[in-house]
Formats: structure tokens, sequence, C-alpha cells
């Protein structure tokens, strides 16, 4: 067979590269500089995050990933596990290597520690600038680590989250009750006796096996969180680091608690309530919530009826209350820069954002006379609304990026038109705790901080709810934590946090 002559070789060469070019295309790419680019391959990411699986999430992933596939090239697998699941299957996912890009980061710092979360500082100069500049400054402050990187993109929501006691509308009308008056856990002892005695129909204390910041009302803060009984006063720049269960304070309230337990104020199961939301209609007095601005709004809701609140705590921003919120990026995916486009798309679109936390507008919602969202109840066959039918898809607030761009809320229970403003208002009052930004690194002690979280399993639950003895309990409570190596913890955190006061001085 006679060769192709040089230009016939030439032309062969160009003829076989279009074809190989033409047989990757519809393929999702890996790698490559169309990778997540509008008319490129299309990437998928994996998304992890916290809520119950909703009826209607395939029905709202597949809006997302039209609107994500035109506007940054990129789709999202949108996978929700449950409230009491998520924290075990992340750290099973992440102890095992499971592919995954994006995932809400509960035990955000925990697990920056470990190596688990992609260091974004060179995106956020680039393909995050737009969220980086959105977000306010006093959260990046609040994410980046000792090595000084930022391995998570904030909510951009208010700053402080303050403990507020939460009272029904009706019985505070009723009986005239000032709500501001009562600050501490001891002054509601007579408004606690007077719900038991006139309006035997309502609990008067609800308290579950999380229990309360009660010590906050003292001025003190956790170094980390409550399963590590270390504390400090956020607002004295020299406080040593306690143990709070061997304080004067504590014992306060836990006498308080269990006085109120023995008179029949809280509710029997506190122990072993589990945290979350309460029936609709739920016949409660008093209950603490952490929340925001109008806050009382969602709590209205919630219940079924209007509640009035009164915050107990100041506007105080802490390392803990602006980690409570942050999506991360997997240290192992492939697509890093995807996976900030789709952030950055997340924090700075209203359409995206909106969809992402409503649900699809004529599905899920639907907009009043003021552009504000109101929900649609789940329908029968016949187009008849179900009571206490779950909604087919809730977006969880709080886990999924910037509030600002967010549509307000109508219905029964209004946002005013002004709700962002009253947050900027809000921000801008804030006070920031004397160790905001501080976090001990504990790495070199796992076997001591494994120890004294079950100490803590075993004991908090009951002392924290008054419903054992304090003169029998709390000295065991104490003499396992030692035994468990919280004085060795202790003594390493006040270390480091000397050395991150002089660093900061």
């Amino acid at each position: 067979m006679q060769q192709p002559s040089f230009w016939g070789r030439i032309i062969l060469y160009v003829a076989l590269t279009v074809m190989l070019a033409l047989s990757g295309t519809g393929c999702s790419s890996s790698s490559g500089e169309d990778e997540g680019k509008p008319g490129g391959a299309t990437v998928n990411l994996i998304y992890y995050t916290i809520g119950e699986p909703d009826k209607d999430l395939k029905l709202v992933n597949d809006k997302i990933n039209e609107i994500l596939a035109k506007k940054i090239g990129v789709t999202i697998t949108y996978v929700k596990v449950g409230w009491q699941e998520y924290e075990d299957r992340l750290n099973t996912m992440i102890s095992a290597g499971t592919p995954f890009d994006v995932a809400f980061a509960q035990d955000f710092t925990g697990y920056a520690k470990r190596g688990a979360w992609l260091r974004l500082d060179d995106y956020l100069s680039t393909v995050g600038k737009d969220m980086y500049e959105v977000i306010d400054p006093v959260f990046w402050q609040g994410v980046r680590m000792d090595d000084g990187g930022i391995y998570g993109i904030p909510t951009n929501k208010e700053l402080a989250v303050r403990q507020q006691w939460t009272y029904p509308d009706e019985l505070v009308k009723k009986y005239d009750i000032d709500i501001t008056k009562y600050n501490t856990l001891e002054s509601l002892e007579p408004l606690l006796r007077m719900i038991k005695q006139k309006e035997p129909d309502y609990l008067p204390m609800e308290l579950d096996k999380d229990s309360q910041n009660f010590f906050a009302l003292d001025g003190y803060e956790y170094v980390i969180d409550k399963k590590l009984p270390l504390m400090v006063k956020s607002l004295d720049p020299n406080a040593p680091v306690v143990n709070i269960f061997e304080t004067k304070e504590a014992r306060q309230v836990l006498n308080t608690l269990r006085r109120y337990y023995k008179a029949g104020y809280i509710n029997e199961d506190a122990a072993l309530r589990e945290n979350q939301k309460l029936k609709i209609g739920s016949k409660l007095f008093w209950k603490a919530s952490d929340g925001g601005p109008l806050a009382v709004n969602s709590w209205s809701k919630d219940r079924g009826y209007k509640v009035v609140a009164n915050a107990v705590t100041p506007e105080l921003v802490t390392t803990e209350s602006l980690r409570g919120g942050i999506m991360a990026v997997s240290a192992e995916t492939k697509h890093p820069v995807e996976s900030i486009k789709f952030l950055n798309l997340l924090n700075t679109d209203p359409e995206v954002r909106n969809l992402f936390n409503y649900g699809i507008e004529g599905v899920h919602y639907s907009l009043d006379e003021n552009g504000q969202v109101v929900p649609i109840p789940p329908k029968d066959a016949s187009g008849n609304p179900i009571p206490d039918e779950t909604p087919g898809y809730t977006g969880v607030t709080y886990t999924q990026g910037n509030w600002f761009i967010l549509k307000t809320m109508g219905g029964e229970f209004p946002d005013p038109l002004n709700k962002w403003d009253q947050f900027r208002s809000s921000n801008a009052r804030v006070v920031k705790s004397s160790m905001l930004g501080f976090t001990p690194d504990l790495s070199m002690m796992p076997i001591q901080m494994q120890n004294i979280e079950m100490v803590w399993q075993k004991y908090y639950p009951s002392l924290m709810t008054g419903s054992v003895d304090i003169d029998t309990e709390l000295p065991k409570f104490n003499q396992e934590l030692k035994q468990a190596g919280l004085n060795e913890v202790r003594a390493e955190v006040q270390k480091q946090l000397d050395a991150w006061r002089m660093a900061h001085k």
C-alpha cells in the first residue's frame, strides 16, 4: 500500500486530533482549563449538609443544577443527613476518606486541626473574591486558624448570637409581666410558681439534655465547647482558665435548677430529651433559645402562636459564635476551583441562595404583595392543605451562606421589611470577646479529651437539668473529670492562651 505524502500525513494527523477531541465531549472533566466553565464540561460536586432529608430534595436539587450549570458550569449532588446522624456520618467519611467536595463543617475547628479542610486563602483573592468582600470581616477573623490560614466559609449573618428567654405573648399580657425584669435564673422563681398554680396546662420551664449555657449569664465562655468544661470570663483580658464546675457561680446555677426540678417546674424527662423543635401548639411558659435580632418571629412560627423574648446575654462576639455556621471544602477534593465557584455563587447570587433556603417559587412558597416569602402548605390529592404535614422542602438557614441576600418572611408572623438593616445595626454594636480568634490545639491529648467527654456525658445532662442531687453528684463529676485528665488539659490551654495573649497585645 502506498504511504501518504507529507501533506497527506499532516491532514491525517489533524483529522485524528479533531476526532479525539470530539470523542471527549459530554464527559465530566476532572482537570483542564475548561473545567467548571459554561460551555465546557460540567463538573459535579458532592455536597453534604445537616437536616432531615426532604421529600422534594431531588426536585430542588434538579432546579439548583439547572441554574448552576448555566451560570458556572457546575452541578451538585445535594445530600442532607439527619440532625442526630450528621456528626457521626461526617466523622466516618473524613476518617475513611470517602470522596466529597463541600460540607457543612460541624466541629469546624476539630476537623481543621485534623487537616480535613482545604486552605482557601489563595482562592479567596481570585474565584472567591466576591464572597470574601461581602462577608463581614469579623467573620474572617473568627475562622482564621492559628497558622494564619482560612479553612471555611462562614455564614454571613448576625455576629452575636444572644441567649433569649421566650414566653407566650398571651400569658405575658394576661398577667401583665414585664419580661425585661427577669435576667437571672433566681429571678424566675415567682413567675414559675405562679404559672404552675394558675396555668396547670402549661409546663413552666422546658430543658433538654444539651441544656443552656447558663454560665454565660455570669460572663463566661467556653474555650472550645461545653463538652470540655473549661471556661474564661469573656471580657477580662487576664482571666484564668477554670473548670466551670468548680466555681461558685456554677454551684448557684445547679442549686437553682435542682430546686426548680423538685418543685415540678422543669419537665421530668429533661435529662433524656433531645434538643429539637417543640410541637406546634405546645403549652410552654419559659424556654431559652439562642438567636439574633428578630429570631422571635421564627420561634413564634415554630410554636404556632406568638411568643415574646428578652435577651439576657450581651451582643458579644466569640470564636464559638463565629464558627457556628461554616461550609468547608474537603482537603481531598479534586475540584477545588469549582467548589469555590459554587460557594461564591451561593453567597452572592440571590436566585441561588433563596432557592437553597426556601425551595422553588410556586411549589414551596409564593411571594406576597411586599415580595415576602409565604410558604405553600403541603396539600392532598384534592388540593386541600394537610394539617401538621412536613413541608416538601426546608432549608437550614444558618448552614448555607449569606443571609443578607435572602428574601424576608411574610405570613402570620412577618419579618419587618427592614430586617437586614436591623441585623446590620446589631452587627455594628457588638463587643468582641477578649479571646476572639483563640483556639487551643489539643491534638496531643486525644486520650484525655475522649475520657473527659465520656465523663461529661455521664453527668452533665442530669446536673444541668436539676434531675439529681447536687451534693452527691457534683463532687463525683469533678473527681472523675480530674481522673480523666482535665487538670492537665486546663494547664495546656492556659499555657497556649498566655502565649496567644502575648502575641496579640
